[in-house]
């Protein structure tokens, strides 16, 4: 998918949602624990019921691979649902993956073209050599951890001392160095959240590219605050929401209860839109 259906498509839905799925048989519904592929049963569910309320699905693969060769299995009858019956979708293998060479080859083979999603989220710790191979596929797109929600982000992520780059936070330097790489085009990146008040930075770096924002929701990130500060021209976000909308319900009515956690965020989002 290239960016400018992505924006399409954010401009027919009136939305930037993007809902992670991020599936526990801990606390899906009861009732789909006597399906042969309940975690498959679920999605199909919850995708059914929001696809035209959002323009992105995540799953995020750690999910999947605990439950061994089902879970991977489920996986890849997920996405391919998503392609068959719902193809506009921008689909984001949440697998933050990255390493040298072949080894980075051998991720973005398995998750761009043996999967068929549409992008991957990388770690950039060992460099350009680690994502490149990522970034080496044609209308696919390679999204880079750049500013984390979690607590730990503060260990490295924001701390002048630890890059060495001019007295420069790392994320930062993470953001400039990876825009000389090659195809950076393909590039998006991870920015939390729960750190609003850096997303004015992250913007004189990167003004024009895709932030996959996570945190929203359950972990207590603002929405308003992210748009005021976080917004482009062509929007430029995605915002995921997992947990608020997979586990409305824990009922037989999960599906109808994600819809409708999903339609709020939507309708929030189509306000936003309008006012700017």
């Amino acid at each position: 998918m290239t960016t400018q259906q992505l924006i399409q498509q954010i401009q027919q839905k009136k939305s930037f949602l993007c809902i992670g799925l991020d599936v526990d048989l801990n606390k899906i519904p009861k009732h789909l624990l006597e399906f042969d592929d309940p975690i498959f049963e679920f999605n199909k569910a919850i995708i059914d019921a929001t696809h035209d309320l959002c323009v992105s699905y995540k799953p995020n693969t750690a999910f999947y691979e605990a439950y061994g060769l089902k879970g991977w299995q489920s996986l890849e009858k997920t996405i391919n649902y998503i392609n068959k019956n719902y193809p506009e979708i921008f689909t984001i293998a949440d697998a933050k993956r990255g390493d040298i060479g072949n080894t980075s080859t051998m991720y973005a083979k398995a998750f761009l073209e043996d999967l068929n999603f549409d992008s991957v989220t990388v770690a950039p710790y060992m460099g350009k050599d680690s994502v490149e191979p990522f970034l080496a596929f044609e209308n696919k797109h390679t999204i880079l951890l750049a500013l984390t929600s979690n607590e730990g982000a503060f260990d490295f992520q924001t701390n002048p001392e630890v890059s060495g780059f001019e007295g420069k936070e790392l994320y930062k330097s993470v953001i400039e160095t990876s825009k000389t790489w090659k195809n950076s085009n393909n590039l998006m990146y991870v920015v939390g959240a729960t750190k609003a008040e850096y997303f004015t930075e992250i913007r004189k770096i990167v003004p024009y590219s895709f932030l996959l924002v996570p945190g929203v929701g359950a972990q207590g990130g603002s929405l308003q605050e992210v748009c005021k500060y976080g917004m482009n021209s062509n929007i430029g976000l995605l915002i995921n929401s997992s947990r608020g909308i997979i586990y409305a319900s824990s009922e037989t009515d999960f599906a109808q209860k994600a819809r409708e956690e999903a339609l709020k965020l939507q309708q929030e989002m189509e306000k936003i839109l309008k006012s700017n």
